[in-house]
């Protein structure tokens, strides 16, 4: 049994909290693009992932993707190539892009409500026209006309599909440990080298694949400066195949319908994209916006389970409620939601998540502005929002979503254990996004070590000054005060621990290293809070009996009440320091 449908109510509601007529739309560029063409859109996009892509998603996850070693090729689920193809047929996949290249040019805050969705149906499916689009955004941004002219068009209509190939058997995290040679030879050049763990390697869904690969020139100094940039499709221009090959694919937890495989470049041609030893600069053009992504995958399978869950209590019954007026004498149990401990954990799902999705709406409408604002002044703090909050979205929305499909499936108790619910398969889905695109830890070193640096921490003060702009009016509101006090006094102990682990920083950088991690998950709930807050606003000049309103208030209140409290727990881990646990012998681990 399956239970979901897409929140479509709740997008626009974002849309409009956000002020996506004033921010998004009064921009040239998304003209067209008014509220009731978006939700429309959205709708549109929706359906489509709800009809087709759902009913896939058990079955990929049961028979998964099947590997020809003698051909070297992968070949996908039963009915996942007619789905693709459906989809691009459909124009889905081309939605945000320019124009220009065949693009629709939809604003991102519409693409990424929408992705939600199919992330929701079909995270498997979904990371192919994912990888794709983070392709079409680097080579937008580094390739020069003659990759673009070739490349850009069979690629933004998903005819083409991307990947990312980074990893290899002896680097992850550490890229400057990569041995990938690429030879020049001509107006190319010719790669040689492993790579492992590359999403979407090979499969049998899009005529072309086309991969950007992180690879060393002959010249290129050590470490990561040395590091360039390279297109290597998998068939040239006159069909024939290009030698890079699968060597196998990796046997997983999760995601059984997205293949991930090793990639062997044996001599295949490849072309520079961006200046020479500058990949990283390219290659963080395609992450920065698949972080994005990730943090909203752990909100899409939380709004999946929180359904499901939901669905499931209501119709579950166990023992009696512990208020005897809430008893329901004609029958042998009462409901689970009367049970408060059932409420806590639904609460905290639902609460989070929409939090979570507040938060990915408005970093993507600052995405937006970034990009495509006439204003400067708007572009630049829109940029220093998305590169503050970007490795937060990524670390605790992934964070956040594994601990809520977890939540959700105690609600549901045996039954959400077993395959009889898509609970089970959400949570070994959802896993893997605290490690891929940059493990958790990994965002945590870069929002302190090197985002809260950025200008003499001007990122921060950024916030800061948002978060102040609406908390002042709020605390004289009496409808809001209640809700802006545990903020206030959350976001000053925020300050604070920020003060006080920059000096500790910079009397011992292993201090963030042991830190970092507490102090993102301080500093998320806080941002989240800020989203509530906003939410809250949207909602209190309502009528006091209207849905909408008491739904909203009642959720932020029990956000600002009971779970914004743990950020208090997190700065004291952060004052603690690295001592518990740098001091550890490690031979008594």
């Amino acid at each position: 049994m399956n239970v979901y449908r897409p929140p479509l109510d709740e997008f626009r509601f974002l849309l409009e909290t956000f002020g996506y007529s004033e921010n998004v739309h009064s921009m040239e560029r998304f003209a067209e693009f008014d509220l009731d063409t978006c939700t429309d859109l959205i709708e549109s996009f929706a359906t489509y992932c709800v009809d087709v892509l759902l009913p896939l998603n058990e079955v990929g996850d049961k028979v998964g993707v099947h590997f020809d070693p003698e051909a070297r090729s992968v070949t996908m689920p039963e009915g996942f190539r007619d789905a693709y193809q459906g989809f691009i047929e459909n124009g889905f996949g081309s939605v945000p892009f320019d124009p220009e290249h065949g693009g629709l040019g939809a604003p991102f805050c519409v693409s990424t409500l929408a992705s939600e969705v199919m992330s929701a149906c079909n995270k498997s499916f979904s990371m192919c026209p994912g990888l794709t689009a983070g392709l079409v955004d680097a080579l937008e941004a580094n390739a020069d006309e003659v990759l673009s002219a070739k490349f850009l068009e069979k690629l933004v209509s998903g005819e083409w599909t991307g990947t990312m190939a980074l990893t290899e058997p002896q680097c992850g995290t550490d890229l400057g440990l990569i041995t990938t040679r690429a030879e020049p030879e001509g107006d190319h050049y010719l790669l040689t080298g492993t790579k492992i763990w590359i999403t979407f390697a090979d499969h049998d869904m899009a005529d072309n694949i086309v991969h950007l690969v992180l690879a060393r020139l002959p010249d290129a100094p050590p470490g990561i400066k040395g590091i360039s940039c390279f297109l290597v499709p998998k068939f040239l221009d006159d069909g024939t195949r290009n030698p890079v090959f699968v060597g196998g694919t990796d046997h997983k937890m999760g995601i059984h319908a997205s293949p991930t495989c090793v990639l062997n470049f044996e001599g295949a041609k490849g072309w520079i994209v961006g200046e020479p030893h500058r990949g990283m600069k390219t290659m963080f053009v395609m992450m920065n916006a698949a972080r994005l992504q990730v943090g909203a995958e752990g909100v899409a399978l939380g709004e999946a389970s929180y359904q499901n869950a939901l669905a499931f209590a209501k119709d579950r019954r166990q023992s009696r409620s512990l208020d005897p007026k809430k008893q329901d004498r004609d029958a042998a149990a009462d409901n689970i939601l009367v049970h408060p401990d059932v409420r806590r954990m639904l609460l905290t799902v639902k609460s989070t998540t929409q939090a979570l999705r507040g938060l990915v709406c408005w970093i993507s409408m600052n995405y937006d502005i970034m990009h495509h604002s006439a204003d400067e002044d708007a572009r630049k703090k829109a940029n220093d929002l998305v590169a503050l909050l970007t490795p937060i979205i990524k670390s605790y929305g992934s964070e956040r979503g594994f601990l809520n499909v977890s939540e959700a499936m105690q609600v549901m108790g045996g039954a959400g254990f077993t395959q009889d619910w898509p609970v089970e398969q959400y949570l070994r889905d959802v896993r893997i996004a605290m490690i891929y695109e940059g493990t958790n830890h990994i965002q945590a070193l870069d929002l302190v070590g090197r985002k809260l640096p950025t200008g003499g921490g001007r990122l921060m003060r950024v916030f800061a000054a948002e978060v102040q702009e609406l908390l002042t009016p709020a605390l004289a509101d009496e409808r809001l005060a209640a809700l802006a006090q545990p903020l206030a006094k959350e976001a000053q102990r925020l300050s604070q621990t920020t003060m006080e682990l920059g000096a500790a920083a910079m009397a011992d950088n292993e201090v963030i290293g042991a830190v970092s991690s507490a102090y993102l998950n301080q500093f998320a709930l806080v941002t989240l809070g800020y989203i509530w807050l906003r939410m809250a606003k949207q909602v209190v000049d309502l009528p006091e009996d209207d849905a909408v309103r008491r739904s909203k208030l009642q959720q932020a209140r029990f956000y600002m009440e009971v779970v914004l409290p743990e950020a208090g727990t997190f700065a004291k881990r952060v004052k603690v320091g690295k001592g518990p646990v740098t001091e550890i012998d490690v031979e008594l681990l």
